[in-house]
C-alpha cells in the first residue's frame, strides 16, 4: 500500500485565531441563556488554547479545580497548531446544546454535541504523525457561579 502525504490525510485548516476571543455579552450573568452563550463562547476559548498553545485565556474562565480543564490546556501547551503539533481542521465545532440542568449548590450540568475534522496530531516535533480522522462526540460539563457569571466547574470531551 503506498504511503499517504500530509494531503491525503487532512483537511485544509481553518483560520488560526491571533488572540483570545471576549467572552460575549449574552454569555454575562448566571441565567440559563447565558450557560448556553458560555459554552459556546468555552469551546472559542479551547480552540483558541489548540491554535496558540497558550491556555492563560481557557484556565481563567475555568474554575481551579477543574481537573478536565486543567489536563487539556496543559496537553495544548505542548503539542499546538502554533508549533506544528497539530495540522489540518482540529478545531472543535459546537452543533447543537443537547441539554442543560439546575444542580447542586447553584451548579448547572449538561452536554453538547461537538465535531472535529480531520488533522495530524505530532507528539513532538520531527514525531511522525498520528492521523486523527473527524468525528463527531459531546461535551460534558459543569458550570459553576462565579462573582455573578459562569465558569466551566468540570469538562470532558468525549469523542
Amino acid at each position: 500500500m503506498p504511503a499517504t502525504s500530509p494531503s491525503d490525510t487532512t483537511s485544509t485548516p481553518t483560520s488560526r485565531l491571533t488572540a483570545p476571543p471576549s467572552r460575549p455579552a449574552t454569555a454575562e450573568g448566571a441565567t440559563l441563556a447565558s450557560a448556553e452563550a458560555f459554552v459556546g463562547y468555552y469551546v472559542s476559548l479551547i480552540n483558541y488554547t489548540y491554535d496558540s498553545g497558550d491556555g492563560q485565556p481557557l484556565l481563567s474562565e475555568s474554575d481551579k479545580g477543574c481537573v478536565g480543564c486543567n489536563a487539556l490546556a496543559a496537553y495544548l501547551r505542548k503539542i499546538n497548531g502554533r508549533n506544528g503539533g497539530l495540522q489540518g481542521d482540529y478545531k472543535t465545532t459546537l452543533l447543537d446544546m443537547k441539554e442543560i440542568v439546575r444542580g447542586d449548590e447553584g451548579r448547572l450540568s449538561g452536554s453538547a454535541a461537538i465535531k472535529s475534522g480531520t488533522y495530524e496530531e505530532r507528539a513532538t516535533p520531527g514525531a511522525s504523525p498520528v492521523p486523527q480522522e473527524g468525528r463527531t462526540g459531546s461535551l460534558n460539563f459543569s458550570l459553576a457561579s462565579s462573582a455573578g457569571h459562569w465558569v466551566m466547574f468540570e469538562m470532558q470531551l468525549k469523542e
